[in-house]
Order: C-alpha cells, then sequence, then structure tokens
C-alpha cells in the first residue's frame, strides 16, 4: 500500500519564509510525462484545487493532483540548500532511474 508523500519541516520552513500561503499559495508538486529519463516533476507555487491531495504543515500547504499521486507515493518533498542552488526537492523510492539533475525520472 503505498502512503501519500510526505513533506519535510525544511520545505514547510522555506514555504513560510517565501509567504506562500499569505498570498493564498500552496507548492504544488505534479508529474508529468518528458524529461530526458519519461516523467519530470513540475514544482511551482500554485492555488489549491478542489480535488487536491493538501498536505498541511506550519501554516503552510503542499498539493498533489490526483493524476501525480500514484507516481509520488511513498515519496518525500523536501527542500535543499546546495552549492548548485535552493531548490525543493523530491525524493521518490518508485523511480527506477533519475537523471543527474535530480527533475526527471522513469519508473
Amino acid at each position: 500500500m503505498q502512503l501519500p508523500p510526505k513533506v519535510t519541516d525544511r520545505a514547510f520552513t522555506r514555504l513560510a519564509e517565501i509567504g506562500a500561503a499569505d498570498q493564498g499559495q500552496a507548492l504544488r508538486v505534479a508529474v508529468e510525462g518528458g524529461g530526458c529519463s519519461g516523467f519530470q516533476y513540475e514544482i511551482a507555487l500554485d492555488t489549491p484545487a478542489d480535488d487536491d491531495l493538501v498536505l498541511e504543515g506550519q501554516g503552510q500547504k503542499v498539493v498533489v493532483d490526483a493524476v501525480s499521486l500514484p507516481f509520488l507515493g511513498n515519496a518525500v518533498i523536501d527542500f535543499a540548500d546546495e552549492l548548485i542552488g535552493a531548490r525543493f526537492i523530491v525524493e521518490n523510492p518508485n523511480a527506477s532511474s533519475s537523471c543527474g539533475c535530480g527533475t526527471s525520472f522513469s519508473m
């Protein structure tokens, strides 16, 4: 059985720092066809929709649409501040391979 994705405290803290909820926005994590490995993550601030799965913490929201949810079961949505830049990342146990930049994967 797949569990919904988990969002780290670091990701919620970053959303609070940029004031996402204050603007009525949530972090949308979606999966789309394409990318160098077959699928790619689309991560952006967006307005929650009625059929989204809403993950809440620290007064912030992360949303996943119904189509993307099966691809993100048991995944971890995190925020990394690394040498290559600060960004939201997805650690996905369902991905059988991924590209070097971490935005594209295959299953």
